[in-house]
């Protein structure tokens, strides 16, 4: 039946599997959720669209699947594009549907207007499109979603001007049956298994792209050892007995990655945020392997580049080296050294942090997705807190926002009702996105919110300090975090050791509804 074209893309998003939206409405997109509640769609109503963001961001990667926010028209959309940037550098899913103005050339004085709203879009996001008709609304969603299961995965936006949201449209046609993507096989990777045939050291660098879980047996039957990402902890589990951990970032790693005789990455663009160097270190072949043509076409220069998706890859190396007998020149004894060296580099690099990360670790369930900000106690936990799987822990890692994990833990607690989930953010990053706090407490969601409060931007500071910069702007006046919190409606409270933390952890994961635990360098 003929419907407005706002509602009739509803029905359509329900029928590409989407369950919930989160935004917020106004005037100029209420006829977007004319059709929600008919569809059988959830939506989360956040307090701001940065909000709406983030959640849909944390949805995403709880998920696995699209995450899609509404938004109005002009600063909605605005507020909105921090989270996309962060979806982009970090390749999350969202599809984000805003509505625009019919015309903004001939007139001027509107409400909301921008004058290029559509390309404002388009500097923080895979691409932005304006959708003149119901056909050209229909066929950029099924777009988006085509690209989200075979590339490499970006936000999109969709902008629909008001007049055709309003005006009645035909239904969307059915799904589209889904492309078949291509996948590797033993002799597309012949390259590669020649190297590892005379290699006595070869080490692999796991990156958040590098789904598979395959890795802790394909490393095993090739005797490699292992480096990941901040992204990619936990692709080969807790416990390897040749995998350096989330090293890669330390100066060290060089050292570690120069000796190794065979080097192949995968599934990591290998970036500024991954290294904090320019080079690799490699002194031997290194191997690229990569959805994404532009990793490999990096200043790194591998000598042997594989555009392929990492989970293809992995089931290939394994099938091929299944009957294999791992020679390695790797020992565990080295490994174990380097990490225990990694280790009191960073405890002397930021004090304090690592006994507190490791009593929250203990407390949490292993299965607990957690959801961290830009905080000095993510800064260390990263490098320290051992992962059982792979995409449990979530972070603003390209982007780096402040303010995200709180937000973005409400969408991935909304993704995955009954499993634990936790965010831990900074006193700072809180005052960013704190009005969040209520959609957590309006859902009931058993959200435990760790805040680790310094006073300060501390981070900061210390890098003034080392720039021989006299610390300036980095102390803001907190409210009660802890009273706010109550007035929200949320539970709240602050422990004074660190087994009442854990207690409070723990308690937090069975409550009613999110709990603030209040965090400082005291606790110790």
């Amino acid at each position: 039946m003929k419907r407005p074209l706002g509602a009739q893309i509803s029905h359509m998003l329900k029928d590409r599997g989407v369950d919930v939206i989160f935004g917020i409405p106004g005037v100029h997109n209420q006829e977007m959720y004319r059709g929600i509640e008919e569809a059988g769609i959830i939506h989360v109503l956040a307090r701001h669209e940065q909000g709406a963001g983030f959640m849909a961001d944390g949805y995403a990667r709880a998920s696995g699947k699209p995450g899609v926010a509404y938004v109005i028209t002009g600063p909605g959309l605005c507020n909105i594009m921090t989270p996309m940037g962060q979806a982009y550098s970090d390749s999350v899913s969202m599809l984000v549907l805003s509505s625009c103005l019919d015309e903004t050339a001939a007139r001027k004085g509107q409400l909301h207007q921008m004058k290029d709203q559509e390309g404002a879009a388009a500097t923080v996001c895979d691409w932005s499109h304006t959708a003149h008709t119901a056909q050209a609304a229909y066929g950029l969603i099924e777009r988006a979603f085509e690209e989200f299961e075979t590339q490499r995965p970006r936000p999109k936006h969709i902008q629909v001007p008001i007049a055709q949201l309003e005006a009645d449209a035909e239904p969307a046609p059915f799904p589209n049956q889904p492309a078949l993507t291509l996948k590797a096989k033993e002799p597309d990777i012949g390259s590669v298994l020649s190297l590892l045939n005379i290699s006595q050291r070869p080490l692999f660098i796991l990156g958040g792209g590098a789904k598979s879980n395959l890795w802790r047996q394909v490393l095993t039957q090739i005797g490699a050892a292992c480096l990941t990402t901040y992204a990619g902890r936990g692709m080969v589990r807790a416990g390897y007995a040749l995998d350096y951990g989330a090293g890669l970032a330390r100066p060290g790693s060089a050292d570690v990655i120069a000796s190794a005789d065979l080097v192949v990455a995968v599934g990591t663009e290998l970036a500024e945020v991954d290294l904090w160097r320019a080079d690799l270190g490699h002194t031997a072949n290194l191997v690229r392997v990569d959805i994404d043509p532009s990793v490999l076409a990096d200043p790194q220069r591998a000598a042997i580049k594989l555009q392929m998706d990492a989970e293809s890859f992995a089931y290939a190396l394994w099938e091929a080296t299944e009957a294999a007998s791992p020679k390695t020149g790797w020992s565990a004894e080295e490994v174990a050294a380097t990490r225990a060296r990694w280790h009191a580099e960073t405890d002397a690099e930021r004090p304090g942090i690592i006994p507190v990360a490791d009593a929250l670790r203990d407390a949490m369930p292993t299965d607990t997705m957690i959801f961290s900000d830009m905080t000095q106690f993510a800064y260390v936990a990263k490098e320290v807190w051992e992962m059982h799987r792979p995409y449990h822990w979530h972070h603003p890692y390209g982007f780096g926002t402040l303010g995200y994990a709180l937000p973005a833990g409400i969408g991935g607690a909304v993704a995955r009702p009954g499993q634990p989930t936790a965010v831990i953010i900074g006193d700072y990053g809180l005052h960013y996105t704190l009005p969040e706090l209520g959609v957590a407490v309006e859902l009931g969601l058993p959200l435990p919110i760790i805040l680790w409060d310094n006073g300060k931007l501390k981070e900061i500071e210390d890098s003034m300090t080392r720039a021989q910069i006299a610390p300036n702007a980095v102390i803001a006046r907190n409210p009660d975090f802890c009273k706010l919190a109550e007035a929200f409606g949320a539970h709240a409270v602050a422990p004074k050791e660190l087994t009442q933390m854990q207690a409070a952890v723990q308690a937090a994961f069975a409550a009613d509804g999110p709990t603030l635990i209040y965090l400082t360098p005291d606790i110790l």
